[in-house]
């Protein structure tokens, strides 16, 4: 009797990008899984911005982040990698202060989950890696993200944090070359 070769599809690999401000972070998940030709391909599975409250306190708008990130990331205990894009500091200490606080409240979350950051990316990095071009605007880096997910029709959120979570997640995997095939990357 002849012996047929199983064929196992692997399971797909899933990446979180991170893009933290007090205002409004966004967080992205993106799939990696291989195509019919055997290319390693992203997809969008989820992404999410969340407003704070500007006449609120900033340790009660830490809360409502740290919330928001336990409830989004409670789903993806299995993540491959988070990657945070990471700002150099400020000679102003509130922007640090508010920033800074920002990542504390995305850490504790994911902490509780028994889950860290594992990577940590410039904006310029980030910028580069998935538009060609340090310096990229963020509609620029909105389309280039478009492109790479095969979402053209897709529209952002007006400050574009939900586009800006899935380039630092698009940056790493381009970078880690954990994805092929893509159309129109720019290394």
């Amino acid at each position: 009797m002849a012996e047929t070769a199983k064929t196992t599809k692997s399971k797909p690999q899933l990446y979180a990008g991170l893009d933290l401000s007090l205002t409004s972070p966004g967080f992205a998940i993106i799939s990696v899984d291989q195509n019919s030709e055997g290319h390693r391909i992203p997809s969008l599975v989820e992404v999410s911005v969340i407003k704070t409250d500007t006449s609120e306190t900033q340790p009660l708008r830490y809360e409502v982040i740290e919330a928001h990130a336990l409830l989004f990331f409670r789903k993806y205990t299995g993540l491959t990698a988070i990657i945070r894009e990471v700002w150099p500091p400020s000679r102003n200490y509130a922007q640090n202060d508010k920033l800074h606080g920002a990542w504390s409240a995305v850490d504790r979350a994911l902490s509780r989950l028994g889950l860290a950051v594992t990577e940590n990316l410039t904006p310029s990095t980030v910028k580069k890696t998935v538009t060609g071009k340090g310096t990229a605007e963020k509609p620029e880096v909105a389309a280039a993200v478009s492109r790479i997910l095969r979402l053209e029709d897709r529209k952002w959120a007006a400050g574009y944090d939900d586009s800006d979570a899935c380039a630092v997640a698009l940056a790493y995997l381009i970078r880690e070359k954990l994805i092929e095939g893509v159309s129109g990357i720019e290394r």
